[in-house]
């Protein structure tokens, strides 16, 4: 029993338990976004909100986590952000009607885009850099696993309980994991925070959001009605200051220079495609195997989980592939592979085989992860140790930011295809999600253009020591 209480001990229980709620809860709603269309009454497009919502809000307090970590330490924030996950995960749970599923949905993200990098900075903090590799190993597994098993969690309730449960099984898990690190973590001492960028902060938060939301409910709504008109040359409007302020900025929250950078500009461009591609897709095919294909919940779940499947695989593999092809060679032909892929999933029908399918996710999975590992390896070879933290902040946001452009734009085309009405109240229109499929393969082209930018010279040469995220 000692051991458990041991402080760096309890510190992994509680790190673990968080992440593998921000992990799970990434995943595990798109199996029932055709059921809370329904229960909603809104068209499966209009969901997008949801997903779109947390991660634009995920992403928006990333650069400011380690800050907020230095100025009220890292324990406080720490399980302030997790008791505030848990509650606004009890609070989606009881939730009326699409606005405040997307509220909820928002505090969700923001409290959870605080726990990983505070979270990691309790453990580097506590662990010296001798025990930070079998650290390392030990977190991969429930960290890279709680992803991969959110689809299959969110079928199941779905199917046999209320999509509400996809998120109230955070709470026990969330209030077990306050009540345990509130008592038995410890303090850490005072750390100088530094300035903190307030107005990239204030025009970034408004600004992706706006955007993001006009370009995700655009065709719904239509395109020159006055709601989106405003939004969407608001958002624009607060993102070009955003961009003049942070370039002028002695220390940003987001340093756009590091972007001038080759290398780092290079691969975070397609970090970012290959984020929008993948999670749009992610977001698209459960809603088109369920409502189109006429699947359970559970069934989607399961027919999705390849591609975490393959992902592992690739993280496994990788160090070989990179060590045999180079980065440029290796990063290119997972992307065309991977767009290969993504073109044919945008064929699937009903009369496609099952089985076909898994193994169409799973090469999803296998060929972008070997392809996305890669360029995550060579993003940081040409950043100095002073501007990697603020290069790992920038690279980070902007892919989670892709991820939601991606979400945004496929719900674009499928209502602007067709897909307006709610779930259950007309025949589903198989070819808008068809259309919606195949645009996210634009992100990936726009990758593999980038890609061919790359030269060997400028890429290193090493052992990778790869992450499965």
């Amino acid at each position: 029993m000692s051991k458990l209480f041991d402080p760096k001990t309890t510190l992994c229980i509680v790190f673990v338990a968080a992440m593998v709620m921000n992990g799970v809860d990434a995943t595990i709603v798109n199996p029932a976004m055709l059921t809370i269309s329904a229960d909603f009454g809104v068209s499966p497009a209009a969901t997008n909100l949801i997903e779109v919502g947390f991660l634009v809000s995920f992403a928006i307090v990333l650069p400011v986590a380690g800050w907020l970590g230095d100025r009220w330490g890292t324990k406080r924030v720490f399980l302030t952000a997790l008791s505030i996950f848990t509650l606004a995960s009890a609070l989606c749970g009881l939730t009326w009607d699409l606005a405040s599923l997307v509220v909820f949905r928002v505090l969700q993200g923001a409290s959870g885009g605080l726990l990983t990098p505070v979270g990691m900075t309790m453990l580097f903090r506590a662990f010296p850099p001798e025990e930070r590799l079998s650290l390392s190993r030990i977190l991969t597994i429930p960290t890279a696993l709680a992803p991969a098993l959110g689809p299959i969690l969110g079928g199941f309730l779905t199917e046999y309980l209320s999509w509400r449960w996809a998120f109230y099984v955070n709470v026990p898990i969330g209030i077990a994991a306050v009540l345990f690190g509130g008592f038995l973590l410890t303090a850490d001492s005072d750390v100088e925070a530094g300035s903190f960028d307030r107005w990239g902060f204030v025009l970034a938060t408004p600004g992706f959001g706006l955007l993001l939301y006009a370009l995700g409910d655009g065709a719904a709504q239509g395109w020159t009605s006055p709601a989106i008109l405003a939004t969407g040359l608001g958002g624009l409007v607060l993102v070009v200051v955003l961009i003049v302020v942070e370039l002028r900025t002695p220390e940003p929250m987001l340093d756009l220079r590091l972007l001038r950078d080759r290398v780092f500009g290079n691969a975070t461009l397609i970090a970012v495609c290959a984020a929008g591609g993948l999670l749009g897709m992610l977001y698209v095919f459960p809603l088109m195997y369920q409502d189109a294909i006429g699947a359970s919940a559970l069934d989607s779940g399961l027919t999705v989980f390849p591609e975490a499947l393959g992902l592992m695989l690739a993280s496994q593999l990788v160090d070989w592939s990179y060590s045999r092809l180079g980065a440029r060679r290796l990063i290119l032909v997972g992307l065309v592979c991977a767009f290969v892929t993504f073109g044919a999933m945008s064929l699937v029908d009903a009369t496609t085989n099952r089985w076909l399918v898994r193994l169409l996710l799973f090469c999803v999975g296998f060929f972008l992860g070997h392809a996305v590992i890669a360029v995550q390896t060579i993003a940081f070879a040409t950043i100095d140790g002073a501007a990697m933290g603020r290069a790992m902040s920038l690279f980070n946001v902007l892919r989670q930011i892709g991820g939601a452009l991606g979400v945004a734009l496929a719900a674009s085309v499928m209502a602007g295809a067709g897909s307006t009405q709610p779930a259950g109240t007309g025949s589903p229109d198989l070819a808008a999600y068809q259309a919606a499929l195949l645009a996210t393969t634009a992100f990936l082209l726009i990758a593999l253009l980038v890609a061919t930018r790359i030269q060997n010279a400028d890429m290193p040469s090493l052992n990778l020591a790869v992450e499965s995220n």
